[in-house]
């Protein structure tokens, strides 16, 4: 074992229904992206190829989906919320999203039409800061709501995208709870969440299906270098990023889909959790969730990603702040003839796994247990770049992660 994380195999039993997977369908996903592609704002972000790192730790290759390119928002959240705004708005003008591309979602035409709406959110900081960028494009207002102990500098970032934004006095489960009331008691207001509850389906999983164009993207340009991934880290806070990668996953490469590793922070490891009581239910963590993880501060699991989750990923990961902050090193200082990627505390914590992964005695028995070896080619997601300059900074330049 590792002190640093804790690991275990999925051995739930198999799921009633797969029928989430269908929201990863291919064809779908190609619609979403072509969706994305008529943002003015829209490239494929790059994928970086860690081949001396790889070397490094005897793996055969290691590769890194960059998100801090996205949107000029520095994370992958946009992409879900665009996505999944825009079907909104499709869906009360009463025609599919596929007929309307960027122009005609923004047009006055439609917003004339519609009336005003206002887009609530709770967030960590990324999603919060992608609903109030696409509602500012999009014409509408948006307020946003933070959870209990978040840092000023990411409530600051979404009050410049144009929200009205506020930091409450609960964590982030109990925060969800309270704006997806106020949304209801707001005329025009429509909650834009990425988790779910009975009621409350259809949004999330067009978020889901929005965060399918990054994985698109990825085995894309795996392809185009001859590439096909191994194993695949994926870190999971309500899970429905983790969820859409294992959907899409699942559906592109069938019987020869890699194996996967789900990571979380140890304060909201509910994933984990779940995984090791082992019945496929899901178990809540609460309390405040202290970890710099904020983007995987969420004590709850999304019951759509999950589905997905408990019936297909391989591996589920508890893990302490020390190796997020330590990936988050690795990435900002590669080996000579590596390429640089600014990665925070989230987007960093796959590759603290890995190097805890191929460094501890400890962990030899997972190491077997999924196959990892020289020939292993593996690929993480770096879902957001250095969203706070300054922890960023701390972290990188001092050791000061907090621990």
């Amino acid at each position: 074992m590792s002190d640093k994380l804790s690991w275990v195999k999925n051995n739930m039993p198999p799921s009633a229904s797969y029928k989430a997977l269908s929201l990863m369908d291919l064809d779908v996903v190609k619609k979403v992206r072509d969706f994305h592609k008529s943002f003015p704002q829209y490239t494929a972000t790059p994928l970086a190829s860690l081949s001396v790192l790889a070397g490094h730790l005897g793996i055969g290759g290691i590769y890194v989906k960059d998100e801090s390119f996205r949107f000029g928002l520095n994370a992958f959240k946009v992409l879900g919320a665009s996505f999944a705004m825009a079907s909104f708005i499709a869906g009360a003008k009463g025609c599919p999203v596929w007929e309307l591309d960027y122009p005609a979602i923004i047009s006055p035409e439609i917003k004339k039409e519609l009336g005003e709406l206002t887009f609530f959110a709770t967030t960590d900081g990324n999603h919060g800061r992608a609903v109030a960028w696409a509602a500012a494009r999009l014409g509408h207002k948006s307020v946003v709501y933070m959870p209990k102990g978040s840092l000023p500098v990411r409530l600051e970032n979404i009050r410049r995208e144009g929200a009205q934004g506020f930091i409450s006095e609960y964590n982030y489960d109990e925060t969800v709870r309270r704006t997806a009331s106020l949304a209801e008691k707001t005329p025009g207001g429509v909650i834009v969440q990425d988790t779910a509850w009975e009621g409350y389906e259809e949004i999330p999983s067009w978020i889901m299906q929005g965060y399918g164009t990054m994985v698109l993207e990825a085995a894309e340009q795996l392809e185009g270098l001859g590439k096909k991934p191994t194993h695949i880290i994926i870190q999971a806070g309500v899970g429905s990023v983790a969820g859409a990668v294992q959907g899409f996953i699942t559906n592109f490469y069938g019987d020869g889909a890699p194996a996967t590793f789900i990571v979380e922070a140890t304060a909201a490891d509910c994933h984990y959790r779940s995984a090791q009581a082992g019945t496929g239910e899901r178990v809540s963590v609460g309390g405040d969730h202290q970890t710099i993880m904020a983007g995987l501060a969420c004590g709850e699991a999304n019951p759509i990603s999950w589905e997905i989750l408990r019936a297909k990923s391989d591996y589920f990961i508890s893990m302490e702040d020390s190796l997020a902050a330590r990936g988050m090193r690795v990435l900002g200082a590669p080996l000579p003839g590596d390429p640089r990627v600014i990665s925070g505390e989230s987007g960093a914590a796959g590759m603290g796994f890995l190097t805890e992964l191929m460094s501890c005695p400890g962990l030899a028995e997972l190491r077997e247990q999924a196959k990892i070896d020289e020939n292993s080619q593996i690929l993480l997601f770096s879902t957001e770049g250095d969203t706070d300059p300054e922890r960023y900074r701390r972290v990188v330049w001092h050791g000061d992660w907090g621990g």
